[in-house]
């Protein structure tokens, strides 16, 4: 019938001869909960938007694999489930790599700024939590400054930015850093 919307079972079959416009309809049809599934275990809507992409990507990739006799749904929410707990065991790996840079910073024997010895007043734990509630824009800059020990200039090197973009972000990811070390939220986990 002309003008009827095609239905999963078609767009699945076009799609696996390669036609994109009936994959964009399949990702339209079950995109929100895609989106759902990933972030139930990542926990974070950027990290969940990254990680649907991705499982789409892949799924529209492992088609040849895919038996039209299956059920659709199940088969593309294991990928994206599959794809959502790879992202957060390379975030835990990052995470924990980030704590050995902690417990060695290796200063290279230089006075430590007056601004570090301020952090290093606090546990380092509290730290690198209050630094992981920050934005990304924010976290990063300070991760490299702070628990990677590199000057301004290196961090705007090392991120692309200016110079002055990297003090304004220092600056105001430590004000954002403050209210969240001293109410003690990262202990609540908000």
């Amino acid at each position: 019938m002309e003008g009827r919307p095609p239905d999963e079972q078609e767009l699945i079959a076009r799609s696996r001869e390669g036609d994109t416009r009936a994959f964009d309809e399949l990702v339209r049809m079950h995109q929100k909960l895609a989106l759902r599934v990933a972030f139930l275990v990542v926990r974070d809507r950027t990290e969940a938007e990254d990680v649907t992409q991705d499982a789409f990507v892949k799924a529209y990739r492992a088609f040849g694999r895919f038996h039209p006799d299956s059920p659709f749904r199940p088969w593309l929410m294991r990928i994206v489930r599959n794809e959502a707990l790879n992202r957060v065991r390379g975030l835990r790996r990052r995470h924990l790599a980030s704590q050995r840079l902690i417990d060695d910073p290796g200063s290279g024997g230089a006075a430590p700024s007056p601004e570090t010895l301020v952090v290093a007043d606090l546990t380092r734990l509290e730290v690198v939590r209050a630094m992981e509630s920050l934005s990304p824009k924010y976290r990063t800059v300070l991760y490299h400054r702070y628990l990677l020990g590199l000057s301004e200039r290196e961090v705007a090197i090392v991120l692309g930015v200016p110079v002055g973009t990297v003090k304004s972000r220092t600056s105001r990811g430590l004000d954002l850093m403050r209210p969240v070390l001293e109410s003690g939220m990262w202990e609540r986990g908000e």
